[in-house]
């Protein structure tokens, strides 16, 4: 049995990671967009890349809802995706 005194421990107060756990959808407000994505990666063999457009759609939903903190898209990886968007729209 081992009786070992140990003064100075230091307490740990855990932390929520920064990115990556997010609230649960719990009414289903972004269900469709997921349902999208996943219907996407199904057709195209599980390459996310070819489903970028509805992934980005999906976390637009999130944040919208406040389901996940608000986040530049250009962060998340979506910078050339907003890029080709900006130049798809017709000049005035």
């Amino acid at each position: 049995m081992s009786t070992a005194m140990n003064f100075s421990t230091k307490s740990f107060t855990p932390r929520p990671p920064d990115k990556g756990a997010f609230p649960l959808d719990h009414f289903g407000e972004c269900s469709a967009f997921k349902e999208r994505f996943m219907e996407c990666l199904r057709h195209s063999g599980y390459e996310s890349a070819a489903c970028r457009q509805r992934a980005m759609a999906y976390l637009e939903c999130r944040m919208e809802r406040r389901l996940m903190a608000n986040e530049p898209l250009e962060k998340l990886g979506f910078k050339d995706l907003l890029n080709e968007k900006a130049e798809e729209k017709p000049e005035k």
